[in-house]
């Protein structure tokens, strides 16, 4: 991006990005150095955070190969240590007047995290998510459902924000519900709808429920976010089935930014590598990849995603443990796909019966079946070993059939039960469809 006038990125035009989308590797990580070497320079003079962490550090890095000399960082770094400052996250390089956006993690995994961003680092933030709205097509004539609330969730103020900034029109629906969504959805000729995945099936159940045909409505696309579904073969074809119109996908953190950008066939996410370095921290091995290079030889190697973000010198983060696994494919040309999109969290793995297993594989088991309105899943430690429990709404009311695809598609015997209908939570942000009581004690 460049720099405007009064100090504000410009955003890149879209044949820009396309290039940047086509680079050859080697130039990509050319480009990638000299942003991040210019991005060290300042951090070590002015974050005390990073100025800590890059003590000894000799700048600037003649390569990329370098970077796997520089510590990672963690979230639980990121948590402040002194009282005073509440949830603010420690890595900010201003005093507090330079920020003005203000927005908090999920806390689906702890407290919920402070992160503060910049003016310029808020530029950034609609400036990479054009990416997204690339693929997706969004452009001035469409009309954009915002289907999210107006809390501090950062996904939907960056998306709102960079809907309007191309030219669309931006329609808020924090506040409502989802009848009165959809009732906006069809008064506005929404063209578009974003929200989590989630909440793509719960806008679809409720249609339903209403004898509104969502097939029928103007919506030719939906950008999904919050959770792996939008790259679940299964997730997505029952949402696109349900809606009539193309999913795609994209993936972001608060910590980091907008890094993911899911391919027009709904196959999986590419790293928007323009913006983000991206490394790979094999789940059996110590040391993450660095330039775009598999650490091990195989390709798709399940690893951990780790990133550093080259445009947010406000909030920034270098070599950042995302917690999510991916199999990384790399090509001489373009950014690095991940096929599936996120396949699951570092810490949601679980071992059934000797079985390694993730709950977005039960996901797309349990999606296939079109009588399966909503579920949960329960993982309990009986032993040494990791328990279990699915409960379903089935419409069909066979769950005996859903555990025989288990087994046979998964190698896993689960007990399958049946829920009453309509007894399970229902999601508009993240889902919490996967309960882990591992380390609860009388579980």
């Amino acid at each position: 991006m460049h720099d405007l006038p009064g100090g504000l990125p410009e955003m890149t035009t879209f044949d820009e990005r396309e290039r940047m989308r086509r680079l050859p590797r080697e130039q990509l990580a050319q480009h990638q150095l000299g942003r991040l070497n210019r991005l060290l320079t300042r951090l070590r003079e002015g974050n005390a955070f990073y100025r800590e962490k890059l003590a000894g550090v000799s700048l600037p890095l003649a390569s990329l190969d370098e970077l796997a000399r520089l510590p990672l960082t963690t979230k639980d770094e990121l948590i402040p240590r002194n009282p005073e400052e509440g949830n603010l996250a420690r890595n900010r390089t201003f005093p507090l007047e330079r920020y003005v956006r203000y927005h908090q993690t999920s806390g689906t995994r702890g407290r919920p995290l402070v992160v503060l961003d910049t003016p310029e680092d808020w530029q950034h933030w609609i400036g990479t998510w054009q990416y997204v709205l690339d693929v997706a097509e969004i452009g001035p004539a469409d009309r954009v459902m915002m289907a999210f609330s107006f809390g501090p969730f950062i996904g939907f103020w960056s998306a709102f924000d960079a809907v309007s900034a191309r030219g669309a029109m931006a329609i808020p629906g924090g506040g409502l519900s989802t009848a009165a969504r959809l009732e906006m959805i069809r008064t506005m000729k929404a063209t578009a709808v974003f929200c989590t995945p989630s909440y793509a099936l719960r806008m679809a159940e409720v249609a339903a429920e209403s004898g509104i045909d969502l097939a029928a409505s103007d919506v030719r696309v939906l950008v999904v976010a919050g959770e792996p579904g939008g790259s679940i073969p299964a997730t997505r074809a029952k949402i696109e089935q349900a809606w009539g119109a193309t999913l795609i996908d994209h993936s972001g953190a608060s910590e980091v930014g907008p890094w993911g950008c899911g391919d027009a066939a709904g196959t999986g996410l590419h790293v928007i590598e323009s913006e983000f370095i991206a490394e790979f921290l094999p789940v059996k091995r110590s040391a993450p990849s660095a330039n775009g290079q598999p650490a091990t030889p195989a390709a798709d190697t399940l690893a951990e995603l780790v990133l550093t973000t080259l445009g947010r010198e406000g909030s920034p983060v270098v070599r950042y443990r995302t917690g999510d696994l991916v199999r990384p494919q790399f090509n001489e040309r373009g950014f690095v796909f991940l096929p599936g999109g996120v396949l699951g969290r570092v810490d949601d793995m679980m071992i059934v019966r000797g079985v390694n297993v993730f709950p977005t594989a039960i996901e797309h088991i349990l999606r296939g079946f079109p009588e399966v309105v909503e579920y949960r899943m329960t993982v309990r430690k009986i032993g040494a070993m990791d328990a279990l429990e699915i409960e379903v709404e089935d419409t069909a009311s066979q769950p005996e059939r859903i555990a025989s695809a288990l087994r046979v598609q998964l190698g896993l015997t689960v007990n399958v039960t049946l829920a009453q209908a309509g007894s399970l939570p229902r999601y508009e942000a993240k889902a919490a469809r996967f309960v882990d009581l591992r380390n609860t004690a009388n579980a």
